[in-house]
């Protein structure tokens, strides 16, 4: 349906159905309508903003990238701009910041109130990567001694600029948080019941200054729907909401998906990233494992002499690193996962070492009793009297020998970078298939050596 809606406003815009297009708006969300925006050129994201109404303009400014968010600002009159920036909650208008050039950010506080520009430079004063970096300063506050008729009326009062009302805090004369109520415990509470009476005193918190990642997995385990943010004296200073803990979690899952596969993280969508700049982000992991990969030549090149003896050898050199590097990324994949859901933790080594080196004996000898047959029928087929028994058991004892040592390594890394405090994500398939070819090809050699009695 929302395709649809997508599609049909996008005959609107093409046809220059205008009125149409603005009464189409009233059945979509301001997620659909973004996506709207992705379709349209420069020009007509400036004309088709300007039918948004009011508040929907500033739902949809709040979705939008950061390339359309500074095409408009930079087209907007200035009563333009002030009248989307008032609908916005300072965290919004905080983000929005951060991504835009120093001219569009002067600008944007020049059209903001006194009081925005106050709150939004006091969030902007925090660690990217902490609470208070995603923290809104929009929540209810009631006192204790306030009845729920006092409580609803504020509500209505102050709903209109509040990020969200499910979720009322109650602070003291300090400001101290000391407890919440829900607006469903408020409605089917007597009115004149007094808050402190009906109040959850139990309340779980995060510190300004913890990582995000952190709270957005509190979200996660507690299903909260709003999380209170408190300074170092406990007093509340804003909450976060589960939209930005939704963001914070998809951001992870980026930033490790690209680390994993050897690509610095980019907070650009592909089609609006340069040339250079994805040049930039790759390079560098490319040049470290180039240069990474030699010590697997330089293996080789000491096993010279062994190779000369029985030159088929070489010919299963891909097989054993391929599953090796491969063998090595599962486990890591698993590991990595544990440890950014909680499920696994540094103290917990001796346990994941112990079931991946159970998984491991079984791989590996599912896989060199299957390579074994293959060898034996197929490639003795294809290269001749060159494969004998004793070459293929060399070649399988090597397989089931670096299959162990490929999952002992995937799994212990990235708990060990976990440890130190090096994102486990970086100790993915790239760096353990380099570090398990050189150890496969050390194990192969040494085996062909001792069995075959070459070198």
């Amino acid at each position: 349906m929302d395709n649809e809606l997508i599609i049909k406003a996008l005959e609107y815009v093409d046809n220059k159905q205008f009125q149409q297009l603005k009464a189409l708006f009233s059945e979509m969300q301001a997620a659909d309508i973004q996506e709207l925006f992705e379709e349209l050129t420069e020009s007509q994201v400036i004309v088709v903003f300007r039918l948004l109404p009011k508040e929907l303009a500033a739902e949809v400014f709040v979705e939008m990238d950061s390339d359309h968010q500074e095409i408009l600002i930079n087209n907007f009159s200035d009563k333009e701009l002030k009248s989307v920036l008032d609908e916005l909650f300072a965290d919004d208008t905080a983000d929005i910041i951060e991504e835009m050039p120093a001219n569009v950010v002067k600008r944007i506080l020049a059209n903001s109130k006194a009081e925005m520009r106050k709150t939004v430079n006091e969030l902007l004063k925090y660690p990217k990567d902490s609470a208070g970096s995603i923290m809104t300063t929009e929540y209810v506050a009631l006192r204790r001694n306030m009845t729920v008729s006092q409580a609803f009326e504020l509500i209505r009062k102050v709903a209109i600029d509040k990020e969200t009302i499910y979720t009322c805090y109650v602070r003291d004369t300090d400001r101290k948080l000391i407890g919440l109520v829900t607006a469903k415990t408020l409605m089917i509470s007597p009115l004149d019941a007094v808050i402190e009476d009906i109040m959850e005193s139990n309340i779980i918190s995060a510190s300004t200054m913890d990582d995000k990642e952190d709270v957005a997995k509190m979200f996660e385990k507690y299903d909260f729907l709003a999380l209170p943010v408190v300074d170092n004296e406990n007093r509340i200073v804003g909450i976060v909401t589960v939209d930005d803990a939704i963001d914070v979690i998809h951001e992870e899952l980026e930033e490790d998906f690209a680390k994993m596969n050897a690509i610095m993280p980019n907070e650009k969508e592909y089609l609006r990233t340069g040339v250079f700049e994805l040049f930039v982000k790759r390079i560098p992991w490319l040049m470290f494992l180039m240069v990474s990969a030699t010590f697997t030549g330089m293996i080789i090149d000491s096993f010279e002499s062994a190779l000369s003896g029985c030159a088929i050898l070489v010919a299963f050199i891909p097989m054993l690193m391929g599953t090796g590097g491969n063998s090595g990324s599962q486990s890591s994949v698993t590991v990595i996962r544990g440890l950014s859901l909680g499920e696994v933790e540094f103290k917990d080594l001796i346990k994941v070492v112990w079931k991946e080196i159970r998984v491991a004996f079984l791989c590996g000898l599912a896989l060199a009793l299957i390579n074994f047959v293959k060898i034996m029928i197929v490639d003795k087929a294809m290269m001749g009297d060159e494969i004998t028994v004793t070459v293929a058991l060399v070649i399988c004892i090597t397989l089931f020998v670096t299959v162990l040592a490929a999952k002992l390594i995937g799994c212990v890394l990235p708990m060990l970078a976990d440890k130190i405090g090096f994102d486990p994500a970086v100790m993915a398939s790239p760096f353990i298939t380099t570090l398990i070819d050189a150890v496969s090809l050390i194990v192969y050699f040494e085996i062909a050596q001792m069995v075959l009695g070459i070198g």
